[in-house]
């Protein structure tokens, strides 16, 4: 069964056991609470045994094993096959992963969209604001880098992605 099996192992998002004062999973747009465990073993894929640090999204996980299992593709789905990266951890993608979060049901509350290289959030509603920060340099996310104008073009870039994906307008991983 090795050899002709695929395995996923994934999990839930993070807890937060006191990080940022909060005491539970529920409501987190902080990395701590957005990040899963994935990892996708095909036993014909090249990089097997390779960790990658490329951004993905669970949502991906259905179209990798459609692909993977030489299903028919299926149109309008939503999320990317991780093939690519199965066969070559290391290889250029540039998806953003977004995570949302819905009060309640009452509407998106709050938006992240993460990049290889930066981390940035809308908060809509009650306590309404920005956060853009650095996960390289400031991996526990303690300063908010939104007002420093060396950043404006980044904030700018990242809050267009987060207003067309709040509204519904883009797919996030349409495109591959």
């Amino acid at each position: 069964m090795r050899d002709n099996t695929i395995v996923v192992f994934w999990g839930d998002h993070g807890y937060q056991l006191g990080e940022k004062g909060k005491w539970s999973k529920a409501g987190s747009l902080w990395e701590h609470g957005a990040n899963v465990p994935l990892i996708v073993h095909d036993p014909r894929a090249k990089g097997n045994g390779t960790a990658s640090s490329r951004i993905v999204q669970s949502i991906d996980i259905y179209p990798t094993l459609v692909e993977a299992a030489g299903l028919p593709k299926v149109e309008g789905l939503d999320g990317l096959s991780l093939v690519p990266l199965l066969n070559d951890p290391k290889k250029t993608w540039e998806h953003p992963a977004y995570t949302v979060w819905n009060e309640r049901n009452r509407g998106i509350t709050g938006v992240v969209v993460r990049t290889e290289r930066w981390r940035y959030a809308e908060f809509f509603g009650r306590g309404a604001g920005a956060m853009l920060t650095d996960p390289i340099a400031d991996p526990h996310e303690v300063k908010n880098l939104v007002d420093d104008p060396k950043y404006a073009s980044v904030v700018k870039e990242l809050s267009a992605l987060v207003k067309k994906y709040s509204d519904g307008k883009t797919e996030p991983a349409a495109t591959q």
